[in-house]
């Protein structure tokens, strides 16, 4: 075994979940007045503005609030690896 005088190296992973979130189609109903069920094809969530504003929350497409477009988590694991000295 050799032994490095000057730094005893301790190779560490850590294990981190980066979160990726998407909204995709448009899940509002507007026939539920009348009892029925009607989307209206919107398939994808486009911010009508700036991140940070109040338009960021419309879709730029349809006009609905981003809580109608359905929400997808991914998650992605990545590791990093760090040294330490002791």
């Amino acid at each position: 075994m050799h032994e490095n005088n000057e730094y005893n190296i301790k190779e560490e992973r850590k294990n981190s979940k980066e979160r990726i979130v998407t909204y995709e189609e448009c899940r509002k109903n507007h026939a539920a007045s009348i009892g029925k069920y009607a989307v209206d094809g919107c398939c994808e969530f486009m911010p009508s503005g700036d991140e940070g504003t109040a338009a960021a929350l419309r879709c730029a497409a349809c006009g609905c609030h981003r809580n109608f477009h359905k929400k997808v988590v991914r998650q992605i694991e990545s590791f990093r690896h760090g040294f330490s000295k002791p």
